[in-house]
């Protein structure tokens, strides 16, 4: 079992401290800060398995979760803004500190998308879009560019602000939609979308996570994508992980770990008909590729290699 005495984990727990401690999470000095010292801390590959801390340290990493989605909500909407007093807001989406990381996630999504479908998706769905829906934006700017986006979000706060970054452009303002909604909320609407995307703060812990994934699982169209976020290794201290097991209903066909600065993990899975899942008993069972194995490709920017690595999905579900 990992504990304090872990020099990564002493670290992360030193961090929660002093951000824990801090009176607004608002982008400031002491918060952009600390907030870099803890993504510097869980960046580098770490062979440091989540599930095998001790309480204690199960209960930070929560409650570090909880605190980096409220400052990355913050962060967003300071930006969002910001870019919404120009004419012409898209133009200048290179001013948020992270739009780097974004062209890069979203260029790796299309990459596992394309490889998975044969034809582009004509309507996709983002869940939780927030006030700066960057993935949306670069996705249906430079990538999937006839494509409609639905773009979901509980806030009507961020919808205003999301709107009004692309309300001046004449290709996304007709292509790009918001809805204020609880996706629990959404029903046969998600049945349009040849592909659903699922924020990584969606869920920010495990049951509410699965709630969400079993939700849309019941709703997507047979034979839709999901996109999700993960993360692995210590970058699980950021952000919640998605297991293989979790994805009932789906069947799980690419699992990708970036190793450079690009955070979050990529999950991606199809939507099972019915009538293949797997028993009576457990009809929403995550299913097996035919040779029990799914793909988890970790990159390594040092040396532009894909390692590719079969883990068993028995194993997995076990």
């Amino acid at each position: 079992m990992v504990c304090e005495k872990d020099p990564l984990v002493q670290k992360v727990c030193e961090l929660y401290e002093q951000i824990s401690s801090l009176e607004s999470l608002k982008p400031c000095k002491d918060v952009n800060m600390l907030f870099t010292q803890l993504v510097v801390t869980c960046m580098p590959p770490s062979p440091i398995d989540v599930t095998k801390l001790c309480k204690s340290i199960q209960d930070i990493r929560c409650k570090l979760i909880r605190l980096c989605g409220e400052a990355e909500g913050h962060l967003e909407s300071h930006f969002s803004t910001i870019l919404g007093s120009y004419d012409n807001p898209l133009h200048h989406l290179h001013i948020f500190p992270y739009y780097s990381n974004y062209l890069k996630l979203s260029q790796l999504e299309f990459n596992i998308l394309t490889k998975h479908c044969s034809n582009l998706p004509t309507k996709v769905a983002f869940v939780g879009s927030g006030p700066l829906p960057l993935t949306s934006i670069v996705l249906a700017s430079f990538h999937l560019t006839t494509t409609s986006f639905h773009n979901y979000d509980i806030d009507p706060s961020a919808n205003s602000m999301a709107l009004q970054l692309v309300s001046s452009d004449p290709d996304l303002s007709q292509r790009m939609f918001f809805h204020t909604s609880d996706i629990m909320d959404i029903t046969n609407d998600l049945k349009d979308y040849d592909v659903v995307f699922l924020a990584a703060l969606v869920g920010m812990d495990k049951e509410t996570k699965v709630r969400v994934i079993d939700h849309v699982a019941e709703y997507m169209a047979p034979g839709a994508l999901l996109m999700l976020r993960s993360a692995h290794g210590a970058r699980a201290f950021l952000y919640p992980v998605v297991d293989p097991c979790d994805l009932r209903g789906f069947e799980v066909l690419s699992i990708f770990h970036p190793t450079d600065e690009v955070i979050n993990s990529v999950v991606i899975a199809r939507k099972i008909p019915i009538t293949k899942q797997c028993s009576v008993e457990y009809p929403l069972a995550p299913t097996k590729l035919p040779n029990k194995c799914f793909d988890i490709e970790m990159f390594n920017p040092l040396n532009h290699v894909n390692l590719l690595e079969e883990l068993d999905i028995e194993e997995q579900l076990s």
